[in-house]
């Protein structure tokens, strides 16, 4: 039996509840626009919750032509008949387009039978802030509607990265780049180590994460990546983001993190589960936010479906609490500076043009201790520039520049005993 309206619209309205009529007006008006377009029995369904993150997204797949729409009408003639915003998501650009949008427009999808406005009911006391309305023929054909464009977002998604920005005025959205694939083969780090993480990442997005079903463990996971600068944890990110059939979004971490922009990142991460959230410089998250990070991150709902990679650079900043205590993050990896037999690996997969011997290979991979994968390239620059210019590499001089200046940035001292510069 349908339940009955108590105050269904009608003229006799605007005597009993003077404001409410206002506001009946404008939605009779559309509900008619609605019956026009295809007649039922119309009601609101307050989908607020989710349509605040997925209006973004689900604008771009109209301007893509990827989910049929009409515009059935707009609302108030006195509001903006059009909207004409930057091209890019970089609000600097200076190109300029004109842009689809639900702002006093009712927009109807014809493959669910669902309407969205984003409008403000002007009353006789005041008016409401511009609110997004939803518009069906019933509460399963809204709900059916949204996870149909879930899924079609999650589908787009799959073959791009998303890049979220926290900053003064909310979350942003940088624009998507295809999606960087680095073969695993080469990544350059222990055998052990790389094939624990890479089984660990294909477990968990084979079959929708069948494992931890058979298993009975909770389908989420954590893992941390940790070392000094230039020894390969992007590359390693990289390898396993472009690798896996998964949707991946890019969490970047600045002073304007807070509550609830970790929350927001969280909602929108969970609605393309499964997915890869990377959060880069795990250590900058400030300190006022970080019990809130903790909460997330222990909730089954929030997590569910996310495989989570933290990384730093410096993990003595890294509260003890992310790493001891298993749902954060379950597991941590050092990703330290290569050793002798990655060294000399990386120098000859380096050295295209053959332009060192194989007594000067072998000299090198033994002299190069400490210095990370991204020095070596310097090395093998700058060598490879003085054997194109001079015939000779030089890169016994080179090598001992780097490790001076891996020991001055210990020790903090960049200033020569002796130096030329001054008064």
């Amino acid at each position: 039996m349908k339940p009955m309206i108590l105050f269904p619209h009608n003229d006799s309205l605007r005597d009993i509840l003077p404001y409410y009529a206002d506001i009946a007006a404008v939605s009779s008006r559309i509900v008619s626009a609605l019956n026009n377009r295809s007649e039922g029995s119309w009601m609101q369904v307050d989908i607020s919750d989710t349509i605040i993150q997925l209006h973004t997204y689900l604008l771009e797949m109209m301007e893509n032509g990827l989910v049929p729409y009409e515009t059935l009408s707009f609302v108030y003639e006195g509001r903006p008949l059009g909207k004409i915003t930057h091209a890019a998501d970089d609000s600097h650009s200076g190109k300029l387009k004109i842009q689809e949008t639900f702002e006093n427009r009712l927009v109807f999808f014809p493959e669910h039978e669902v309407a969205i406005c984003q409008l403000a009911y002007y009353t006789s006391s005041d008016n409401s802030w511009p609110e997004f309305h939803c518009f069906a023929k019933s509460v399963d054909a809204a709900f059916t509607f949204l996870e149909a464009m879930n899924e079609k977002q999650r589908q787009v998604l799959m073959s791009k990265i998303t890049f979220l920005v926290d900053t003064d005025e909310g979350i942003k959205r940088r624009k998507n780049g295809e999606m960087a694939i680095v073969a695993r083969e080469e990544v350059m780090l222990n055998e052990g180590t790389k094939k624990d993480i890479f089984r660990s990442i294909d477990e968990f997005f084979n079959a929708d994460g069948q494992f931890f079903k058979d298993y009975g463990v909770p389908y989420k996971r954590g893992i941390l990546l940790y070392g000094a600068p230039g020894n390969g944890k992007t590359t390693l990110v990289k390898s396993i983001t472009g690798s896996t059939n998964a949707p991946v979004v890019y969490w970047q971490i600045t002073e304007f993190t807070n509550s609830y922009s970790i929350q927001e990142v969280f909602g929108i991460v969970s609605r393309l589960a499964p997915a890869i959230l990377v959060i880069e410089d795990i250590d900058s998250m400030p300190e006022f936010t970080r019990s809130v990070f903790l909460n997330t991150l222990d909730g089954t709902q929030s997590r569910e479906g996310l495989f989570i990679i933290g990384t730093t650079n410096y993990p003595e900043q890294i509260d003890p609490a992310l790493i001891n205590r298993a749902g954060r993050f379950d597991r941590a990896y050092e990703i330290p500076s290569p050793d002798k037999k990655l060294r000399e690996r990386y120098l000859r997969k380096l050295d295209v043009n053959s332009i060192f011997t194989e007594a000067e290979m072998l000299e090198m991979a033994n002299l190069t201790k400490s210095l990370s994968i991204s020095q070596l390239n310097e090395l093998y620059m700058s060598s490879a520039l003085n054997w194109h210019y001079d015939g000779d590499s030089g890169f016994a001089k080179r090598i001992a520049e780097l490790q001076k200046q891996n020991k001055r940035t210990k020790q903090k001292d960049w200033v020569e005993e002796e130096s030329p510069i001054g008064f």
